[in-house]
């Protein structure tokens, strides 16, 4: 089993950049898929972007975000550049080790 500890969410204005960060109960190179997720009020759980084998990374990202992982620190990274409204959502980390992983999911909202 894994736990995931997200944080660094809050308010920022449209343009602005927040940096999101996971721990995770154990070392990340162990775990075959760990990235984040979002949801934003009455949509579906949707992918933001993931690294396993590959980094993958939702085509809404367009180059403003970047997942980085720390296997010393066993955490995972969000950088979100050039924020717009439409990426108010909760932020939830996932990893995937034979099961499906969720943290506990952290807010964001883009707002002038």
């Amino acid at each position: 089993q894994v736990q995931l500890v997200e944080s660094g969410g809050g308010l920022v204005q449209p343009g602005g950049s927040l940096r999101l960060s996971c721990a995770a109960s154990r070392r990340i190179f162990s775990l075959n898929v760990i990235g984040w997720y979002r949801q934003a009020p009455g949509k579906e759980r949707e992918l933001v972007a993931t690294i396993g084998a590959r980094t993958n990374y939702a085509d809404f990202v367009n180059g403003r975000f970047t997942i980085s992982r720390d296997n010393a620190k066993n955490t995972v990274t969000l950088q979100m550049n050039n924020l717009k409204p439409e990426d108010t959502a909760v932020y939830f980390c996932y990893a995937w080790m034979g099961n499906d992983y969720w943290g506990q999911g952290t807010q964001v909202t883009v707002s002038s």
